[in-house]
């Protein structure tokens, strides 16, 4: 599908950016990948990292902020695909600088929507997250905003050859400042016990090749303004906490202000509007741009009042499965 294109990524140095970058070089024989991103620390490393540092006729570093519209439509340019990640998503950062969430995950988003309709990209998908379902964080808020930015962009399109659409997850197992990583960090200082924010606390399980799959899912099915969402286990924090050192004492330390005791991806009054597939569920714009709606094959609507929750979902990972799913979300740690 993507053979010869050129393809762009915002926030490409991030844990899914270049998971992502690598997949398209290895598997999808693309023109070029462009990793769109403001450090150019991580973009040094980054290009000394194979498949990368071999491929350098097909991969381009280009820096810029997602807040700097001029850039962004400069780099823009000849692209035919765009997977937008760039955000800021640390829930406390966020809370303590309110203004700056908002210039990169509102004004960002904006700025990437107006570049591709004045480049003539064809095809978009912008990383979501649970935190934007019923958010109660600054973090959420911006990720809510930019989600209806980018669904409400397909109304822009005109005549265009364009489409964007959302895939949305939660924590990805073993990204930067997840969970994993910081209880590792803490056996690997000696630790004795872990803090747990509350032992009712359930998250969704997903990895970075899961999340690479859903973005490419949604490049190649996607009609524009659907949101796109993985089927996926959960688990117990504190089934993870034993998981990553048996025996392990733990200590209960209470929510953080933001923080939601369990993940939300669709909620009660999304059911209207989704529909169950396979390995995920699709939720369709409620205003149809393109004239009516255009279901996908092979599903069926959800049941009145459903929701997907890390709470109420049907498959589980208890210590034992999360023990053999370790490995992969650890490696480069």
């Amino acid at each position: 599908m993507l053979e010869n294109k050129t393809i762009l990524i915002t926030g490409g140095t991030g844990s899914f950016g270049r998971k992502f970058a690598a997949y398209l070089l290895n598997k999808e024989k693309p023109k070029k990948v462009i990793i769109y991103s403001r450090d150019e620390y991580k973009q040094f490393v980054m290009a000394q990292e194979e498949p990368f540092a071999s491929r350098t006729e097909q991969i381009r570093f280009f820096i810029g902020d997602v807040r700097d519209a001029a850039r962004l439509d400069r780099a823009m340019e000849g692209v035919d695909y765009c997977v937008h990640a760039a955000a800021l998503k640390q829930v406390p950062a966020c809370e303590y600088n309110p203004s700056e969430a908002i210039r990169t995950n509102v004004n960002g988003a904006e700025n990437v929507i107006n570049a591709v309709l004045n480049r003539g990209v064809k095809r978009v998908v912008a990383l979501s997250t649970d935190k934007a379902v019923n958010p109660v964080n600054l973090y959420g808020a911006t990720k809510m905003v930019s989600d209806k930015l980018f669904i409400a962009a397909n109304s822009y399109a005109g005549g265009k050859d364009v489409n964007f659409s959302i895939v949305r997850y939660g924590n990805v197992a073993g990204s930067r400042g997840s969970i994993i990583p910081f209880f590792k960090e803490l056996i690997d200082r000696g630790e004795k016990e872990l803090p747990v924010t509350d032992y009712r606390m359930t998250r969704f399980w997903i990895s970075l090749e899961e999340g690479v799959a859903l973005v490419m899912h949604a490049l190649a099915n996607a009609k524009g303004g659907e949101t796109f969402i993985s089927k996926i286990p959960s688990f117990y924090v504190k089934d993870l906490a034993e998981a990553m050192s048996p025996g392990i004492g733990t200590r209960e330390v209470g929510i953080r202000p933001g923080e939601k005791l369990d993940e939300v991806m669709v909620t009660a009054e999304d059911a209207p509007y989704t529909y169950e597939y396979d390995r995920h569920y699709i939720i369709y714009p409620q205003i149809y741009f393109k004239g009516d709606v255009e279901i996908v094959p092979g599903g069926k609507p959800v049941p009145e009042g459903f929701v997907y929750s890390s709470a109420t979902n049907t498959e589980w990972m208890d210590t034992e499965a999360l023990k053999k799913r370790l490995p992969e979300a650890l490696q480069g740690h």
